[in-house]
């Protein structure tokens, strides 16, 4: 899979590496490696149902994000797929709510992929409840 996220990577790490306002919380990774951990942590936490649902959801963001050019998009993209990663390696998502603000920043069409998503999943757990 090639990316072509032009930013260049100096630009990635003077951006996380934090202004002098806040300090750095996390080294971001690229996205070739993330894309890579994403599909490690659904290996060895999800079960195989979940897993598919993920993985699928997880190449489509990728592919549909190929293409960034804008720095702030990127780091804020990699960012949630890298919080993501640690939350499913943590097991610190079962359970979890979205948060509200997150909720209250996305756009129609993100909106439109969240129902999507849920209504995979409600689908999912009736045809497990039969």
């Amino acid at each position: 899979m090639t990316f072509a996220m032009k930013p260049s990577w100096r630009l990635l790490a003077t951006a996380t590496a934090g202004n002098g306002l806040k300090p750095a919380q996390m080294a971001l990774l690229p996205p070739i490696p993330l894309y890579r951990r994403l599909f490690r942590a659904h290996r060895k936490h999800l079960k195989h149902e979940m897993r598919l649902l993920g993985d699928e959801y997880i190449k489509a963001e990728f592919r549909a994000h190929r293409n960034i050019d804008n720095p702030a998009h990127l780091i804020g993209f990699l960012t949630e797929w890298q919080l993501y990663a640690q939350k499913i390696e943590g097991e610190a998502w079962i359970g979890d709510k979205l948060d509200e603000e997150k909720i209250a920043k996305m756009s129609d069409q993100q909106m439109g992929q969240l129902y999507e998503l849920m209504k995979a999943i409600q689908k999912r757990n009736e045809e497990e409840n039969k």
